[in-house]
């Protein structure tokens, strides 16, 4: 019998017509160089935000890197930003926006727009790297709150030490 216009060749080019089927969510890992903590982090973003309010600025956190990431519509399918705080995947913040942007010294960088709201994810440690790295959403660790109550309540010291332990 004849397969014309029935067969997968027609399946796949039909398929292939909405491309945005291939986005999935993606993050990005970065190192949070400075920061001690998790608290730390929060106080620093709160700092910041007051600054901007005073000063009538848009009250919106911006990081700013050098690198624009090239899956911009992966990132922004509900991607986040995970900071490595002391060798440790420890936060994350979720990315609104990326935007090229120009500094005074002609340079062009990304900024990358993140939710104010800081969320403790499930430990774990990472080595040190230059710029930032894409993290595949099903590699990404876990909320806390995900994990447990206990984890969630826990001091952010004792979280480290047991999952350096493997325990968490």
């Amino acid at each position: 019998p004849s397969r014309t216009g029935t067969g997968a060749g027609q399946a796949l080019k039909r398929a292939s017509v909405p491309p945005t089927f291939l986005i999935m969510t993606l993050h990005l890992v970065k190192l949070c160089v400075g920061c001690e903590s998790i608290a730390e982090l929060e106080g620093w973003i709160a700092e910041t935000s007051v600054e901007r309010r005073r000063r009538k600025q848009v009250d919106e956190q911006i990081h700013t890197t050098r690198m624009m990431p090239k899956r911009l519509e992966d990132l922004l399918a509900g991607g986040s930003l995970y900071w490595v705080i002391k060798g440790m995947i420890s936060c994350r913040q979720s990315i609104l926006d990326l935007r090229q942007v120009t500094g005074s010294d002609g340079i062009s960088r990304c900024a990358i727009v993140l939710e104010q709201t800081v969320i403790p994810v499930q430990p774990r440690a990472m080595r040190p790297f230059q710029g930032w790295r894409y993290l595949e959403e099903q590699s990404a660790p876990r909320d806390l709150k995900k994990v447990g109550k206990f984890a969630k309540d826990m001091p952010e010291t004792m979280r480290r030490e047991l999952a350096e332990l493997g325990l968490l």
